[in-house]
């Protein structure tokens, strides 16, 4: 039997105009719609929609311990603490890279709710999901009940979660010809196509793992989605996951200029760059309405070179 979600955030999430972005992205100013799931609860982001589903079933199974995976600055690894902290359970996570003081960002985060972290080391994504079973095999064996959580929440039970913000988009722009989203490790795009269809759906590839096709499909398959081709974009991963493009800084900037909207490099930046790229090539055209998801991430950006960068630009400038 499936576990009922555990509440964990305030619904619906906002939907916001943004005329002067709609406009620099060469749309009509009433084009552009962001659905605002930065503004979630447990520091924001898109993660919490999945998290919903999957702590439940952990807290179902009796679990003493949530343990998951994800890079460095993952935002999922983070929400993840947070939620174990608002349910009283610990939070053990499995991050590869090179996780460093220097760069904080959701690390400052995880140390402040009280989460483990075990470094991973340079591992690929199967690698990491090894090395994040030994841990719950190691925690099991201490006496503990290990809830293993999956990289970015993504399998069938998390991502429902994108299922229940497709229907709030139905009801809030029933009229929108394209939502644009963020693909990372799968299972948001997966939610929102199962529940709008494929064709007003599109997902933008960030290079996090290097099948995300058949990983969209087969979570869209898994939800009882419709069975038909992706409109998935795969020209913005630039140098890999993590590394921001020339275009992915430009949007950075022409977001924040002109709403106030604050995108991360990894994520949002991506994705706001390839809906660019197709208004460019006129997948999307003036006069279609259109939604931009923010899953969130900002906090990745205080461990992300880019802040630096931004924080050096910022003091040299003439006042």
């Amino acid at each position: 039997m499936t576990a009922p979600p555990i509440l964990l955030s305030h619904w619906p999430t906002p939907l916001d105009p943004a005329p002067r972005l709609s406009a620099a992205l060469g749309l009509r100013p009433g084009d552009l719609w962001v659905k605002r799931d930065d503004l979630t609860d447990l520091g924001g982001g898109n993660k919490v929609r999945k998290l919903e589903h999957l702590v439940a079933e952990a807290v179902a199974d009796d679990a003493t311990v949530l343990v998951t995976s994800g890079g460095a600055q993952s935002n999922h690894a983070r929400m993840t603490a947070a939620a174990a902290a608002r349910l009283g359970l610990r939070a053990v996570l499995v991050l590869s890279g090179a996780p460093v003081a220097e760069r904080p960002g959701n690390l400052a985060l995880e140390a402040l709710l009280g989460a483990r972290v075990v470094p991973a080391g340079d591992v690929d994504a199967d690698g990491l999901a090894r090395r994040a079973a030994e841990v719950a095999d190691e925690l099991r064996d201490a006496g503990e009940v290990p809830a293993l959580l999956p990289l970015g929440g993504s399998s069938p039970v998390g991502a429902r979660g994108y299922l229940a913000c497709a229907a709030e988009l139905a009801e809030q722009a029933p009229d929108a010809a394209h939502v644009v989203v963020a693909v990372g490790s799968g299972g948001t795009m997966a939610g929102l196509v199962a529940g709008l269809g494929a064709e007003r759906v599109l997902g933008v590839d960030t290079g996090a793992v290097p099948d995300p096709v058949q990983r969209v499909a087969g979570l869209v398959a898994a939800l009882g989605g419709p069975d038909a081709p992706l409109r998935l974009r795969r020209d913005q991963v630039g140098g890999g996951y993590g590394a921001l493009t020339p275009a992915g800084a430009a949007v950075l900037r022409t977001a924040a200029r002109t709403e106030g909207l604050l995108l991360d490099p990894v994520y949002t930046a991506k994705a706001l760059a390839g809906l660019a790229a197709a208004v460019r090539d006129g997948e999307v055209r003036p006069g279609e309405r259109t939604v931009f998801v923010h899953t969130g991430g900002l906090p990745g950006l205080f461990g992300h070179p880019v802040a630096a960068e931004l924080a050096a630009a910022a003091l040299g400038r003439a006042t």
